[in-house]
């Protein structure tokens, strides 16, 4: 797979360049809308001129969700640096799957079998952390978290009838994946058996 080897190594480092360069977009965009530059300097116009008509999407969200606008650079940085990994992931995702099909391939129909199964449970575990994550930011009715909760309550809502409640710490998820995991394991044993 040297297509995605070297996809993923250019992709690494034009993603850290980009993250350099926002950054220090972030620290002066930031300096000037705290008044930490001189408002009236040529770098604060530059700012003013350049950046911030790029950062008004982001500082719009920023102020509906109740922040501040000058927090908009790091809101922003945040995003850059989240879609990179994103980014990095998902083709790395992308490589191993092309690398799991050939391999079951090779090795006729239990190989195949195998992965539908193994695909499952990572399918179910991806759920889970998609609904941890939706649970912090809120977006419960978007699609993909509906999706998510589909796919889980079946194990989950059992689990958290029977699991202590921990305040506002919510376990049955960890509880739920930490099943998810030990199954996955005794049935791909039984397989390759």
């Amino acid at each position: 797979m040297p297509f995605f080897d070297l996809a993923i190594y250019v992709l690494r480092i034009a993603l850290l360049v980009a993250g350099g360069i926002f950054l220090i977009i972030a620290v002066l965009d930031w300096s000037v809308r705290t008044r930490r530059l001189n408002p009236f300097s040529s770098v604060a116009r530059f700012c003013r001129r350049v950046i911030d008509p790029m950062l008004v999407p982001i500082e719009s969200r920023v102020v509906r969700a109740g922040g501040i606008p000058s927090q908009a650079p790091w809101w922003g940085l945040a995003a850059v640096v989240v879609i990179g990994v994103l980014l990095i992931v998902a083709l790395q995702f992308v490589r191993t799957a092309v690398l799991s099909v050939a391999f079951a391939a090779s090795e006729g129909g239990m190989g195949i079998l195998a992965l539908v199964i193994e695909s499952a449970f990572e399918l179910l575990k991806i759920a889970l952390i998609v609904r941890v994550v939706v649970s912090w930011i809120g977006m419960r009715y978007s699609w993909w978290a509906r999706a998510a909760y589909t796919l889980t309550d079946w194990l989950v809502k059992p689990i958290a009838r029977v699991l202590p409640s921990f305040g506002m710490m919510d376990f049955s998820p960890l509880a739920a994946y930490f099943v998810i995991y030990v199954v996955q394991i005794a049935v791909m044993s039984s397989i390759f058996r």
